[in-house]
């Protein structure tokens, strides 16, 4: 392997994966950083960061393998491969706008909208569906709180906020995953994917997505262990919601995307074209995905 990777003490070459600080990723991440089954060659480390910081740092080449928003990917594709495993995909459920009761949608509009970040997938959906209104960044786990002192009166929530925001009797004015499900005629909402830089070489970058494939297989057959430790990101939930949450987000499209994934990820690329929100010279029709039995 012609690599300028560093190695450990035995040889190993260490690769580093970036993924956000919830339950998951963390699950998806956790057999092979934790070698719970052998990758012979590679020491996998993980650092955990929020998605719109993961996306800057995609930007700047910094990490090998990283969980990256769908929205930003064109901004890297020249030095990065989307993999065909590692989805989050919402399959009728996604992001959402919650507020106080009462605050109608249209009032909603009228005002600033708190949103995690201008690169996220949720910030493009919410483009899609509501058009270029107010927005302005708050840090995701953050965003309930300013709803509920009043710093704003919408927000748009993402990762467990997505369940634990009936504790704080918000109501939801628009969810991004049934509004994309009911426009597409039934496909997932594409929210991130990993990605796994390209200069690594064709060799390393397959045997990184094999290995990931394989984390995200063992977690699934063997889940109690993998849920405790990804509860240790969900910032206080409790164990049912902590199941409730990876199921949503880790499945067998997070296996393998599947046809309707790619052609939703496409999709959802091409409409963010047609906003000015993904360059329009990127291109769409070319799009590989590494591990995908149809490249």
């Amino acid at each position: 392997m012609d690599t300028k990777l560093p190695k450990d003490e035995q040889g190993n070459l260490i690769v580093r994966i970036g993924h956000s600080p919830d339950p998951d990723d963390a699950f998806m991440f956790h057999a092979m950083t934790t070698n719970a089954f052998p990758t012979p060659g590679y020491n996998f480390v993980h650092e955990l960061q929020d998605i719109e910081t993961l996306n800057h740092r995609a930007m700047r080449k910094e990490l090998e393998v990283s969980a990256v928003s769908i929205h930003a990917f064109p901004d890297i594709a020249k030095d990065y491969a989307l993999m065909n495993c590692g989805a989050s995909m919402g399959e009728g459920y996604g992001p959402m706008i919650v507020a106080k009761q009462g605050l109608s949608e249209e009032d909603a509009k009228s005002r600033p909208i708190a949103i995690p970040g201008f690169k996220t997938s949720a910030y493009m959906g919410i483009r899609l569906c509501w058009g270029d209104l107010q927005y302005e960044v708050v840090p995701f786990d953050e965003i309930i709180p300013r709803i509920l002192d009043d710093t704003y009166s919408s927000g748009l929530i993402i990762h467990e906020g997505q369940l634990t925001y009936v504790e704080h009797d918000l109501n939801v004015l628009v969810n991004l995953g049934e509004w994309w499900n009911e426009k597409t005629d039934g496909l997932p909402m594409p929210l991130g994917g990993n990605v796994v830089r390209r200069d690594l070489g064709l060799q390393i970058m397959e045997d990184v997505t094999k290995y990931t494939k394989m984390s995200i297989e063992h977690s699934i057959k063997n889940p109690d262990v993998a849920l405790e430790f990804a509860k240790k990101w969900g910032r206080g939930i409790d164990d049912e919601t902590n199941r409730e949450f990876v199921t949503m987000y880790v499945n067998d499209r997070t296996i393998d995307y599947k046809p309707e994934g790619r052609k939703s990820i496409r999709l959802f690329l091409e409409e963010g074209q047609k906003i000015g929100l993904i360059d329009e010279d990127f291109d769409i029709d070319g799009l590989k995905f590494i591990g995908s039995p149809e490249e």
